[in-house]
């Protein structure tokens, strides 16, 4: 959405950026009657906090299947309200946000999992512990019985990232090599999602890795372009063993 974010309050006179609260209230006063101070500007990156210690410190309390379905539901409010234009400029997909997603998807899993194994419940504490902290297990990490966790994670959150470029690309002239490269992303993505994420993490991990070097492409680094279209070749020829 396009927004004035240098706001004015028009009970106090109090200046402050929307871009910096997250917040429409005056930070001096409190009102809810501001006007807006500058340019409608896109920004979809909500302030929102990830913060999974709540949970993890009743790890020695509660059962496995009670800490996943806990730590899901902060996952997916987090996952909700984030975005990648922050201020009208184009955000990384960052590691934190792919951790969140692949928690999403593996607390879900653990939920509904009678037997879990020692190795899937362990990976689920891995990413329970780390995943506020900007941190992911390497692809090799991820158990056999989880990779549709992690497969559909990268996928949905590439999803989210290629509709958020394309938001922020409204306003930008991409170059033909550019658009190319989103249109071959997103039929990645499809075909992940319709295997229900059961590719390998490799695979997954190539995903977001074209997905980052076209990023750095629409900002301006043609090379970046070149090395999406790469990975994307790549993952036409490959296997999703």
């Amino acid at each position: 959405m396009k927004i004035r974010g240098e706001r004015e309050c028009t009970e106090c006179g109090t200046r402050w950026s929307y871009y910096e609260t997250g917040s429409i209230g005056c930070p001096a006063c409190g009102s809810l009657h501001s006007v807006g101070l500058d340019e409608r500007t896109e920004h979809t990156d909500l302030r929102v906090e990830f913060d999974l210690t709540p949970v993890r410190a009743d790890i020695d309390e509660v059962a496995t299947d009670e800490l996943a379905e806990r730590a899901r539901d902060r996952c997916r409010e987090y996952v909700r309200r984030r975005g990648f234009v922050n201020a009208g400029d184009l955000r990384d997909l960052d590691d934190t946000y792919l951790a969140a997603t692949e928690l999403l998807h593996v607390a879900d899993i653990v939920v509904r999992e009678r037997d879990l194994e020692e190795r899937e419940a362990l990976y689920f504490l891995s990413l329970l512990r780390d995943a506020d902290d900007d941190e992911r297990p390497a692809p090799d990490e991820v158990p056999r019985t989880l990779r549709a966790g992690r497969g559909l994670a990268y996928a949905n959150a590439v999803r989210e990232y290629r509709r958020e470029i394309r938001t922020w690309a409204d306003d930008r002239e991409l170059t033909t090599a550019e658009r190319t490269a989103l249109e071959t992303l997103g039929e990645h993505v499809k075909r992940v999602r319709m295997l229900d994420g059961d590719v390998s993490p490799r695979t997954a991990e190539r995903l977001v890795q074209a997905t980052r070097e076209l990023a750095n492409g629409v900002h301006g680094d043609e090379l970046a372009v070149m090395k999406a279209q790469d990975r994307l070749e790549e993952l036409e020829a490959g296997s999703l063993e």
